[in-house]
């Protein structure tokens, strides 16, 4: 009998133990952050008065990366070797698309061209925009969090091949907070910038 009731006690125990250990696994789980998924945006633009190139068409290009793969990836860095990307948070679409998206619909809005080709249209085009990624990504050095952005756009004459210009455009928006959320509203003040100055260029 006293084999018996211990026995039990022991059976009880574990029943105790596996429950506990359940109900905690079952609280981690609904505790997991979600995925927050963020855009780009950027302000609208005024349309120019006049451009030499009013009766043309551009095709924006893919964007190209000398680094990271243009991914859904949000990327940070503490320096120039340790980098990583946010566990928790990532872009809506692929960086690139959404690069080209974002440099179209503010191309279209400026109406220096008589039209803005996407890349995979097979109409033809007067001009060809490419662009190069330099950096796109959120910087923490010590005390400072900066969203930078570096992007260089080649502007190709298609029917003779030759390059036109080309120009680096560079910019460097302190964060509110650092974290994802605070990054991609200082990333989008950048992007505001950068269509601006494109219209500006590109005229």
């Amino acid at each position: 009998m006293m084999k018996y009731n211990d026995s039990g006690s022991v059976m009880k125990k574990t029943v105790w133990i596996l429950s506990l250990f359940l109900l905690l696994s079952g609280c981690a789980l609904k505790e997991s952050a979600p995925m927050t998924e963020y855009t780009l945006w950027a302000t609208p633009i005024q349309a120019v008065s006049s451009s030499r190139y009013r009766s043309k068409t551009l095709k924006v290009s893919y964007p190209q990366s000398l680094k990271e793969n243009l991914s859904r990836d949000i990327h940070y860095s503490y320096s120039l070797t340790n980098r990583g990307v946010y566990q928790n948070s990532e872009w809506s679409n692929n960086l690139g698309q959404l690069l080209q998206g974002t440099i179209i619909e503010a191309l279209d809005q400026s109406r220096i061209f008589k039209g803005i080709l996407s890349y995979d249209s097979r109409a033809y085009e007067d001009y060809r925009l490419e662009s190069t990624v330099y950096d796109f990504s959120h910087h923490v050095r010590g005390e400072s969090s900066y969203a930078v952005v570096s992007i260089q756009f080649t502007l190709i004459d298609t029917n003779t091949g030759k390059l036109v210009k080309t120009r680096k455009f560079s910019y460097k928006e302190p964060t509110k907070t650092v974290d994802a959320r605070g990054y991609v509203a200082a990333v989008n003040t950048a992007m505001s910038r950068l269509v601006r100055d494109l219209r500006g260029w590109l005229r």
